[in-house]
């Protein structure tokens, strides 16, 4: 890691941490990032020249891989008309008739630039529609860095929040209700003490950003028939899960219809692009037709949105989640059955192309559970899989992932890699 190590010197000097996204530090695992020279299919190579598996993929959107022919030569053609033009364009059009025909709740849809844009305008027209100001989160599900998002739980169950980082006004935070993830009765008395001042309810329906922690059955069920008691908005946070455990996400996978739904990663193809959209007539409070102000010069960039076009035609045309989901479970019984043979307390959590390794005995199915997780041994392991050719989420709390680039070589690779890791962490 010569050149990563002098181009980590040299980043300090003029990005702050020497980076321009936190985790992208190795500040959870030690050592220094790798930096990345290019990517194709399943591999990454770093700035050595050294070739790894890939399971970050960009943080999930590359569910094609790296580099997918048709995505590059769809985004290269867009590139040549033109980068942007802050006008409307045709190619906006067909990717939201996409997204609604993958997901029939959005009937009226919106794209944004980023994840965090779409989850925070969609949270502004739920609090305009409902004209009420709080908002439910649950710990250990993150939704971007808005301020009224950054929040941690209160001292108690029912407490309001507090700022979670610093710059965060705690006014702002206090208008955010933080939860146990899979508690329901958590949730009724929240909704029972505070019913009519909240918004909308938010959660990732299957979380990815404390690792992969699924819903407990009746918990989405049980979030629907409250705020819909409450009359409440369900938001639901798809942005990870959208178009990867399926072409409808969480919600065609769970049967749960919810009011709003956040979009990102996928639908970019990996270029930077978000989307929100939900009931016509409460997305038809957004400007220019409602009170509701959101706007960007580069939302629905012609490039974003060709690249995720094709990327997620690709998806209707190819279906490769049963693949995927099988890959995923055979890398899943092998990390385990190495782990259990090396005597190392683990558990991998898995749905379609998720996964995670968690350093700890126990079922992981909130915050609580997953802090139980041996975070000193993840990063032992993560690096020993490094030096194997294995690219890992370099921190235990984020979900891994496999695209439809990754081979059944690739799993058993993997698999024989973390036997030899487990014995040296």
């Amino acid at each position: 890691m010569k050149k990563s190590k002098a181009l980590f010197a040299r980043a300090q000097r003029v990005l702050v941490g020497g980076v321009n996204s936190p985790v992208r530090a190795f500040r959870a695992v030690g050592g220094t990032p790798v930096f990345v020279g290019s990517g194709r299919g399943s591999r990454l190579v770093d700035a050595d020249g050294k070739s790894y598996i890939d399971y970050c993929l960009s943080w999930g959107p590359l569910i094609l891989g790296h580099a997918h022919p048709g995505v590059t030569r769809a985004a290269s053609r867009a590139a040549a008309r033109g980068a942007s033009f802050g006008a409307p364009t045709e190619g906006e059009i067909l990717l939201a008739e996409e997204i609604r025909r993958a997901y029939p709740s959005m009937e009226r849809v919106r794209l944004t630039s980023s994840g965090t844009e779409a989850v925070m305008s969609a949270l502004r027209a739920a609090r305009a529609w409902t004209k009420r100001d709080w908002v439910v989160k649950f710990q250990g599900c993150y939704h971007g860095h808005a301020d009224s998002l950054l929040v941690a739980a209160g001292s108690g169950a029912l407490t309001l929040g507090r700022p979670d980082s610093a710059g965060v006004p705690a006014a702002w935070a206090k208008t955010t209700l933080v939860l146990p993830y899979n508690d329901v009765a958590a949730v009724e008395a929240a909704f029972k003490r505070h019913g009519s001042k909240i918004a909308a309810l938010i959660v990732e329906p299957v979380v990815g950003n404390m690792g992969t922690v699924l819903p407990e059955p009746g918990f989405l069920e049980a979030l629907r028939r409250i705020t819909k008691r409450h009359r409440a908005l369900l938001v639901f946070d798809e942005v990870i899960t959208g178009f990867r455990l399926g072409l409808g996400g969480a919600q065609a996978k769970y049967r749960i219809t919810p009011d709003l739904t956040s979009l990102g990663k996928i639908v970019g193809g990996g270029f930077p692009i978000g989307a929100y959209g939900g009931r016509r007539e409460i997305m038809e409070q957004i400007a220019p037709l409602g009170p509701v102000y959101q706007a960007g010069t580069l939302s629905g960039n012609p490039v974003a949105v060709a690249a995720g076009l094709e990327c997620v035609r690709t998806l209707r045309r190819t279906a490769p989640y049963g693949k995927l989901e099988a890959l995923t479970r055979r890398l899943a019984r092998g990390l385990q059955e190495a782990a259990d043979a090396a005597g190392v307390p683990a558990r991998v959590q898995t749905t379609g192309s998720m996964f995670t390794l968690f350093f700890t005995p126990h079922l992981v199915r909130d915050y609580p559970t997953a802090k139980t997780a041996d975070t000193k041994r993840y990063a032992r392991f993560f690096h020993a899989m490094l030096a194997e050719g294995v690219y890992l989420p370099p921190a235990q709390f984020e979900a891994a992932f496999l695209s439809a680039a990754h081979t059944p070589a690739d799993v058993e690779r993997t698999i024989a890699a973390a036997r030899r890791a487990f014995k040296r962490c």
